[in-house]
């Protein structure tokens, strides 16, 4: 049967998602892409559940006009509050979010059922990691902690410097010096997966720490072949486009290190989402 070469669209408030991106693009790589950050508007993790939800229809909006066959929300907060909205606005092209298949790959790794999660402020006043980790092991302890400095240094590039390690510290301190502490630990933000090295020094090795992308581009390339979208083995060069609503070269640079390789200039188009 003749496969869909349309691109799979992604999308998230700024380069995190592109840790997504990159995931999607190792294990699926006869699939096109097209991937948003909304430079403009970051982080979402601080703002009101109406506002992510309204901005998340309208990045789904330029997607759509490019003709993606399939949405991926690299974003926890808009996965967490805006994916059945998502899901009702986009029908019928399938969308995917972020929080269920790293809720699955948390429950997975967890020994002693005691899993913390690491997420923005509003990821964890939501609780959907907890109600989908709970979903699928009722008995599990969740604790959920929002590390909104988090994002701004992975926005620049911080992955692991003095100030870094110092936030790292504060952050996780008062939750893994306990004896009772979480073995498993679930980056419930996109961006976090930059300062996992100086998280994972922290915690210790004996402690598991769940990225969720890998988990979700299994997600996606599942979705794919239950709904025959994906596309030809072997059907010419994989394209890749960028779109951000904010300096461009700024995403082009920063960009490279969640993407882990480089962005080159003059291929992140600009673009106006109000406009959309």
């Amino acid at each position: 049967m003749k496969g869909d070469p349309r691109p799979i669209g992604v999308f998230d408030s700024g380069m995190g998602g592109l840790t997504v991106l990159r995931a999607l693009a190792a294990q699926l790589p006869d699939e096109h892409f097209v991937y948003l950050g909304d430079t403009a508007r970051l982080p979402y993790g601080t703002k009101s559940p109406d506002t992510v939800r309204a901005y998340a229809l309208q990045a789904t909006h330029l997607l759509l006009s490019e003709d993606v066959k399939m949405v991926v929300i690299a974003c926890n907060t808009a996965s967490a509050v805006a994916l059945e909205a998502l899901r009702d606005a986009l029908a019928p092209v399938p969308v995917i979010g972020v929080i269920e298949p790293g809720a699955r790959a948390g429950v997975a790794a967890t020994r002693n059922k005691r899993i913390a999660v690491l997420a923005t402020e509003s990821t964890v006043k939501g609780a959907a990691y907890a109600h989908a980790i709970h979903q699928l092991m009722a008995d599990a302890q969740v604790v959920q902690l929002a590390c909104q400095v988090f994002v701004a240094l992975a926005e620049e590039g911080w992955a692991d410097t003095r100030a870094t390690t110092a936030a790292v510290e504060d952050y996780l301190e008062p939750l893994f010096a306990p004896a009772d502490a979480p073995d498993t630990l679930v980056l419930g933000c996109t961006h976090f997966p930059v300062l996992a090295a100086a998280i994972q020094r922290h915690v210790g090795a004996e402690t598991t720490l769940v990225d969720s992308a890998e988990t979700t581009a299994g997600a996606v390339a599942e979705a794919l072949a239950a709904s025959a979208l994906h596309a030809d083995t072997g059907g010419g060069p994989r394209t890749i486009r960028f779109f951000a609503t904010d300096s461009p070269e700024r995403f082009a640079r920063i960009g490279a290190i969640f993407f882990g390789s480089a962005i080159e200039d003059g291929t992140v188009t600009l673009v106006d989402l109000k406009m959309a």
